[in-house]
């Protein structure tokens, strides 16, 4: 094994709907400066309804999921940081858990809405995940209203 492939900081991310936000891409871009090569995993849960869930209809959520996480993938790659992804399961504790399964990290990076507007806070994902797993684990909060606020106003 040569000494350079040791020396890649990996990040595990994991978000979903928050995938777009500038908040990962500067996390990710920071910690790219620090460390000069960097690999990036990101897996975004495929989040679906209650009743879809009951309804076994899964496939419009991992669609979006999948669509997300290739945008995201590019915008990462657009950096200069090696990406590579994939849909997991829609409980994000899960695929979290599968994700450190697969690949071997050096830390992990959730992204959330703030709190008030996100569901993973609500559950208390993040404290789960710290409790659960034992690398550094960074919050990133992800605030998409400014965005979709703007954009709602010119609709409007």
């Amino acid at each position: 094994m040569d000494n350079d492939h040791r020396s890649v900081r990996r990040i595990l991310v994991v978000a979903n709907e928050t995938l777009d936000g500038d908040s990962i891409h500067q996390a990710l871009a920071d910690r790219h400066l620090e460390a000069g090569a960097l690999q990036a995993f990101v897996v975004a849960p495929a989040l679906n309804s209650r009743l879809r869930h009951w309804a076994s209809d899964v496939d419009s959520a991992r669609r979006e999921a999948e669509r997300r996480l290739r945008r995201c993938i590019e915008r990462i790659e657009l950096a200069g940081i090696e990406a590579q992804g994939w849909v997991g399961d829609s409980n994000p504790m899960q695929a979290l858990a599968d994700a450190l399964q697969i690949t071997r990290v050096d830390e992990v990076l959730i992204a959330t809405h703030p709190e008030g507007r996100s569901n993973w806070l609500e559950r208390g994902l993040v404290d789960r995940a710290r409790a659960a797993v034992d690398l550094p684990l960074t919050h990133v909060v992800v605030d998409t209203a400014p965005a979709l606020a703007l954009f709602a106003g010119r609709a409007a």
